[in-house]
């Protein structure tokens, strides 16, 4: 426990700015976070343990052709996008060129071009009940997310590790006083709305697979999130980072 409050120190908390029109909408969707967490079924701490999820255990089987898939990717990295010139609004979090991204899904979005060459993974994470978002996150040597929350607890976020480099202690995430790393082929499922925090301090790349998947909720709060999430996916922060992945896939056809 030292050691988390140590580097809760050392990386003070710093409020994100929006747009106005997004801020309204996560002010909003702040106040419907309580009626979340009361239909939860899973309850709701940092993390989950994976057994209650069906669909890891194949995910978790297939992880080394995730990873074949994977690697035919990285042969272009330098072209691959960062986070912050797809999603504007990762600008707070990131502003340099070691936090790279291949989407797949975004918010329910298909991204046709990138399923196309990751036949297999994007067969594997088509098959997860509720699967909003699905890409590799690719973590260049010496990066640090600092700590931040996500946009609503309706979705709860998994990795799958697929290049982890050691030492592993130095490769790791923070969800409120938790701190753990990741291995290969296996999945770590957490609440993102926890603040939480993310370390390479190796000289490897970190790579996972990077999913959002509905919160599994008791009814009438399924409900509840399956609008709030349809509205989210209409709003003017999704809609642009569609654009920009759009304009990314037209740089590369050029």
């Amino acid at each position: 426990m030292g050691q988390v409050k140590e580097e809760i120190a050392v990386e003070p908390k710093r409020k994100r700015k929006h747009r106005p029109s997004v801020a309204i909408g996560f002010w909003i969707i702040k106040r419907l976070e309580n009626v979340i967490r009361r239909y939860s079924l899973l309850g709701n701490p940092p993390f989950f343990d994976t057994r209650q999820f069906p669909w890891v255990p194949a995910l978790e089987a297939n992880w080394e052709t995730i990873r074949q898939e994977l690697e035919q990717v990285l042969q272009h990295r330098e072209r691959l996008p960062n986070f912050q010139d797809i999603s504007r609004d990762q600008r707070s979090l990131t502003q340099d060129d070691r936090w790279k991204t291949f989407f797949l899904y975004g918010y329910g979005y298909k991204m046709e071009g990138n399923c196309e060459r990751c036949p297999e993974t994007t067969r594997l994470v088509e098959s997860i009940p509720g699967m909003f978002t699905a890409f590799f996150s690719i973590l260049e040597p010496g990066k640090t997310i600092r700590e931040h929350r996500g946009p609503y607890n309706g979705l709860l976020r998994a990795h799958l590790g697929l290049l982890v480099p050691e030492p592993r202690e130095n490769c790791r995430i923070r969800v409120g006083d938790q701190i753990r790393s990741w291995e290969p082929g296996k999945c770590m499922i957490f609440d993102d709305t926890y603040r939480h925090q993310v370390w390479n301090e190796t000289d490897g790349t970190r790579v996972v697979l990077f999913l959002d998947v509905q919160r599994p909720l008791a009814w009438p709060g399924r409900l509840l999130n399956k609008v709030v999430l349809r509205l989210i996916r209409w709003s003017p922060f999704i809609q642009d980072a569609r654009r920009n992945h759009r304009a990314w896939e037209q740089g590369l056809e050029r």
